[in-house]
């Protein structure tokens, strides 16, 4: 089987969706299958027009092109990456095109797919509709998003397969009309041997950022709006009175990272408050280790009810305590009291009570980390999830060889 991936981005940016696609890749060749890869003209790292990155070969496309007016770059962007992707396929004759989020990919990989006879499989990871409304560039409702949700049901009705990351995001492209036995959940997950039981403090790291004898609530990723660090800030007063012992340490950056910081200033807990900024990779796991509870006070909104983030499982595997808001996201991973505590979505009291109890049921937190872990070995480890790739391939492969 050779596979075309076509995706927005990739290393070496590292994001949810970059190290996603990895595992994807890894699996995938596990499987016996050739994969090939070509990313988008918005992967914004400059780049020749093929390039290794960690040993992976990635075709490259021209960057985006500035545009005046509003939805030319949409249209240029998608132009520019069909033919880009016409010139990949003759090339390396895939089997199966397999496009990823946005529907930007996939309505180019539609129009090649057809006029080159090659199927293709749209794999959803979010609605970009909803990232708009997340990033401000629309309301949900308006215009631009009714137009867009279209664009998104037309590229799903003519995938010859579509793929999504959780059962939220399955329920809502069934509602489009979308025949359920065409619709196959490939979960977020993790390759648990990659992640061991959190490490030893680094007593030098904890003295540089004022961390000793402190409890620390801690948040590492990136600073989106819907991540709702804003109610884990509004929740500090209330945690202080209760436990003046806690600091919280924000890892990452983002958009939000500005007002996070003037608003620490303005609720006078500045000094109570780590921000230590994007760290590199491979230097995670010693801020990881620094912190006693993790908190994911996601928003409730389209995206975050109907995505599920990778960062808890990721989390879970390590045996780490976690917080997180009740949004349904969350709610198809997390057990509450079982694997994690969750709370209600977009109360910083409810958000305190969370971690109150969590501190105060220290007793049992080897059995919570222990259950976890277990949920994330049986039920959410890459293998398992990509197996189930092999049957719509196979039917694909039979269709193809049938109408040959």
């Amino acid at each position: 089987m050779r596979v075309l991936h076509v995706l927005d981005h990739s290393i070496p940016l590292h994001s949810g969706y970059t190290f996603r696609t990895l595992a994807l890749l890894r699996e995938q060749r596990r499987l016996g299958w050739e994969t090939f890869h070509l990313t988008s003209p918005k992967h914004s790292v400059p780049c020749a027009e093929e390039e290794i990155v960690d040993g992976w070969h990635f075709y490259r496309s021209d960057p985006v092109r500035a545009q005046a007016l509003p939805g030319f770059a949409e249209l240029t962007l998608m132009r520019d990456l069909q033919a880009r992707l016409a010139t990949v396929a003759q090339a390396v004759r895939p089997d199966v095109i397999h496009t990823h989020s946005p529907v930007l990919n996939a309505i180019p990989a539609l129009r090649v797919g057809r006029d080159l006879g090659i199927p293709v499989v749209y794999e959803v990871r979010a609605f970009w509709e909803d990232a708009a409304v997340d990033h401000g560039t629309t309301t949900e409702g308006s215009l631009r998003y009714r137009m867009t949700r279209r664009l998104e049901t037309y590229a799903l009705r003519r995938a010859a397969h579509v793929f999504t990351i959780c059962e939220g995001l399955r329920g809502d492209i069934v509602a489009r009309g979308i025949p359920p036995r065409r619709v196959t959940v490939i979960p977020n997950a993790v390759d648990p041997e990659t992640f061991g039981p959190g490490g030893e403090r680094d007593s030098d790291l904890q003295a540089e950022l004022g961390l000793n004898g402190a409890t620390v609530v801690g948040f590492v990723g990136s600073f989106y709006a819907y991540e709702g660090l804003d109610i884990l800030l509004d929740a500090l007063p209330r945690l202080i009175a209760a436990r003046p012992d806690v600091r919280v340490m924000l890892v990452g950056g983002g958009p939000q990272e500005a007002a996070l910081k003037l608003q620490a200033h303005a609720l006078g807990l500045a000094e109570k408050v780590v921000f230590v900024g994007r760290v590199p990779h491979a230097h995670v796991q010693a801020y990881y280790d620094l912190i006693d509870v993790l908190a994911y006070p996601r928003r409730s909104m389209r995206l975050t009810e109907l995505v599920t983030p990778l960062k808890p499982l990721e989390a879970m595997a390590q045996g780490r305590m976690l917080v997180a808001s009740d949004v349904g996201g969350h709610r198809e991973l997390i057990r509450h009291g079982v694997t994690g505590q969750l709370f209600r979505a977009g109360d910083p009291s409810a958000l305190t009570e969370a971690i109150l109890q969590l501190l105060g049921r220290r007793a049992e937190w080897q059995l919570i980390r222990s259950a976890a872990r277990r949920f994330v070995e049986q039920e959410r480890n890459w293998s398992h999830a990509a197996a189930k790739y092999v049957e719509p391939f196979r039917a694909l492969r039979r269709v193809e060889k049938a109408t040959a």
